[in-house]
């Protein structure tokens, strides 16, 4: 097994991530996870854990994964919007063919508002991208 294992391993957090240097070489064979530094994606900062010098390696690894990172980040995104759609369209079967009267009533102002807020919102992003072609 530590053999297959990756020289460093990112402990997932909702900004980025705890940086650990994975070590098998020791007499013990067991694994020992060092932390390295800290990293945020949103503002692409890295700091060293500690009193510790990041060596260039360990820079371009990170950099590599937060690279890796916001990609997948961004792939998740438009993937959450297009479950979005599929939502909004399984919504408006409920609605049309399934849903009680008490149970509309229950939902229907707040989808209306949330609608309407979308609305706007996508109406003005599209109106702001026509005048930028002009």
């Amino acid at each position: 097994m530590a053999g297959d294992l990756p020289d460093y391993y990112f402990r997932v957090r909702e900004n980025g991530a705890f940086v650990f240097r994975v070590d098998t070489e020791n007499r013990q064979r067991r694994i020992d996870m060092d932390q390295i530094a800290v990293v945020n994606i949103r503002n692409g900062q890295i700091k060293p854990h500690g009193e510790r010098d990041l060596t260039d390696e360990d820079l371009q690894v990170i950099k590599d994964w937060m690279e890796d990172r916001a990609a997948l980040l961004a792939e998740r995104d438009i993937d959450d919007i297009h479950r979005a759609v599929d939502y909004l369209n399984q919504t408006t079967h409920w609605a049309q063919s399934r849903a009680s009267d008490e149970q509309l009533e229950h939902v229907t102002d707040a989808l209306l508002l949330a609608m309407h807020d979308l609305r706007t919102v996508l109406v003005r992003k599209k109106a702001d991208r026509l005048l930028k072609d002009e």
